[in-house]
C-alpha cells in the first residue's frame, strides 16, 4: 500500500541523527527525555510549515518596517502520558499556543483505546490542534483523540508522532482523510503485541523510567 499524501516523513540529517540514539535499548531515561524533546522542536517546525500569519508593522532602531505575527490560535494535546514529554519543545516553538490534555491508554488485551482524562473545554478555542504522541501504532488512540477534537469543533488537525506504523497511518487515514501526519519515521510493523517493529520499545516506560528488563 502506497503512503497517503497527508504522511509527512521527515529527512532532515538532524532527525534521522537523533533518532539513532532515540532508538538504541541502552539510552538511559534522561537522555531519552532529552532527544525526544530535540526531535519534538524538529518535528513541530516542520508541522507548523503552513499555519496561518497576519501582517503587522514594527518598528526597527532605524525606521518602521512591514513584518508578520501568527494568526492561527494553536492548541498542543499531548495523549498522556507518553506525549508529556512532547510539550515542552513545541511551547518552546510556539510559547502562546494552549496546552490542553487528553488521557487515553490502550486495553493489551483489545488493543482499543480506553479515555480516561478529558480537560478540553465546553468549545473549541484554537484554530490548529496538533496532537502529540511519540507513536502511531495501531492508530487507536490517534483516532479516537481526533474523534473527540472534531466533536469540540476543531477544524484543522495534525498528528505529530516520532514513529509511524504502516496499520496506525492506514487506520488514521481511513478515519479522518484531512488529518496530516508528521513523524520522523515509518517503522515496518506492528508485532503481536501491537508493538511497533523496530520502533523504540515502550516511549513512556523509556522516558519515565518504569519499564521492566524482559
Amino acid at each position: 500500500m502506497s503512503a497517503p499524501p497527508t504522511l509527512h516523513v521527515s529527512q532532515h540529517p538532524a532527525v534521522l541523527h537523533k533518532l539513532a540514539i532515540l532508538r538504541d535499548e541502552r539510552v538511559e531515561p534522561k537522555k531519552f527525555r532529552e532527544i525526544v524533546r530535540e526531535l519534538s522542536w524538529l518535528l513541530g517546525y516542520e508541522a507548523l510549515r503552513d499555519a496561518r500569519v497576519r501582517p503587522l508593522t514594527v518598528r526597527t532602531p532605524l525606521e518602521e518596517t512591514e513584518a508578520h505575527e501568527l494568526g492561527d490560535r494553536i492548541g498542543l494535546v499531548p495523549i498522556l502520558r507518553a506525549g508529556l514529554g512532547m510539550v515542552d519543545a513545541m511551547l518552546e516553538l510556539m510559547p502562546t499556543a494552549q496546552v490542553w490534555h487528553l488521557g487515553l491508554f490502550r486495553d493489551e488485551r483489545t488493543l482499543r483505546p480506553v479515555e480516561y482524562y478529558n480537560k478540553l473545554p465546553d468549545s473549541a478555542t484554537v484554530d490548529l490542534c496538533l496532537i502529540l504522541d511519540p507513536m502511531l501504532a495501531t492508530g487507536g488512540s490517534a483516532t479516537a483523540a481526533i474523534e473527540v477534537l472534531k466533536r469540540w469543533g476543531a477544524v484543522r488537525i495534525k498528528l505529530v508522532n516520532l514513529i509511524a506504523a504502516p496499520e496506525g497511518v492506514a487506520a488514521v487515514s481511513d478515519a479522518h482523510p484531512d488529518v496530516h501526519i508528521h513523524c520522523a519515521a515509518l517503522d515496518r510493523q506492528l508485532n503481536d503485541r501491537g508493538y511497533i517493529m523496530p520502533g523504540l520499545g515502550d516511549a513512556g516506560d523509556r522516558q519515565f523510567g518504569t519499564g521492566k528488563a524482559e
